[in-house]
């Protein structure tokens, strides 16, 4: 029954049952008896509890859709409000949750094509540090060399640290251009990608650890971008933020697909709100249909899981 057939009918049958006892033998005396007196507040009290039994009933389906509404994030897909209450109320839920499926497709379509496009951005940027810059200071590091050459005894010195700082550039042009292009996944697969991610991460003061067997179920170019993608920024978050002394990247087969994890044992998530790279993180998790969690590893570090079913990640 609607909502509005529930109270209707709820204060039509208060108003006849008034009507009915007007006209009926019952009457208020002056001054109004006891007996009368109690018939009157017994009768109201039926009415008005009535009344906030049915608008209760009713109003909750639109209390727990607020709910639902305040928590809602298209980050966190699949969570919709449950149908429930009178005909107003459920088709409302209904439309609010096909308004929801329409927003999350259109979110993942558009991410798509924004990280698409970054991707692009960033293969192009990598180009011109490897091929511009880099070639360039190649050619001043070659020339240097020949200035050193017939440099004075007393210019050597400061003609090598030139040299020192345009070579220390160059590694770092290189390096900068490895992370924005991982050519090691391009050339030799996501294995090797991920092996040389955490001995690239491994520092003074950090440890990367890997466990990547070769005979992962085969996953699609797309999904080997994602997980090598996450793994990167699971890493730099340890190396900027988590303070931690030992990392760890994780790639196993599992029931229904493929696990990532990157775990560490740094100071943990706390209550800081999500970043950038953790929002990054769960939109490439939404190209292909992967689920990723963030929760408190074993040593009050954090633990980076994604998720990509077989389905999904399969050729």
């Amino acid at each position: 029954m609607s909502l509005f057939w529930r109270i209707f009918s709820l204060n039509a049958t208060g108003l006849v049952v008034a009507a009915a006892l007007l006209l009926g033998p019952v009457t208020v005396s002056t001054p109004v008896l006891p007996a009368e007196a109690l018939v009157v507040v017994v009768g109201l009290a039926t009415l008005l509890a009535g009344h906030a039994i049915v608008l209760r009933l009713g109003l909750r389906p639109l209390r727990q859709l607020g709910r639902a509404m305040s928590t809602a994030d298209l980050l966190r897909p699949g969570a919709r409000a449950v149908v429930a209450g009178p005909a107003e109320a459920a088709e409302l839920i209904t439309t609010y949750n096909t308004m929801l499926d329409r927003l999350e497709s259109e979110r993942a379509a558009g991410a798509a094509r924004a990280l698409s496009a970054q991707e692009r951005e960033r293969q192009r940027i990598a180009r011109e540090l490897h091929d511009e810059v880099g070639q360039t200071l190649t050619a001043v590091l070659l020339q240097l060399k020949r200035v050193a050459d017939r440099a004075p005894e007393e210019l050597r010195e400061e003609v090598g640290q030139a040299q020192e700082a345009t070579r220390a550039g160059l590694d770092e042009i290189r390096r900068i251009a490895r992370r924005l292009r991982p050519g090691v996944l391009e050339e030799l697969g996501l294995v090797s990608a991920l092996r040389s991610l955490a001995a690239e991460f491994t520092t003074h003061g950090l440890t990367v650890r890997h466990h990547v067997p070769g005979d992962l179920p085969p996953l699609t170019e797309e999904s080997e971008l994602v997980v090598y993608r996450v793994a990167q920024e699971g890493l730099t978050n340890t190396a900027r933020h988590a303070g931690a002394h030992r990392a760890e990247v994780r790639l196993r087969p599992v029931a229904d697909g493929v696990e990532l994890l990157v775990r560490d044992d740094g100071k943990g998530l706390g209550t800081a709100m999500e970043g950038a790279g953790i929002r990054g993180m769960r939109e490439r998790a939404l190209l292909i249909g992967a689920d990723l969690a963030l929760e408190p590893g074993p040593e009050q570090g954090t633990d980076v899981r994604l998720r990509i079913p077989v389905a999904v990640g399969g050729r």
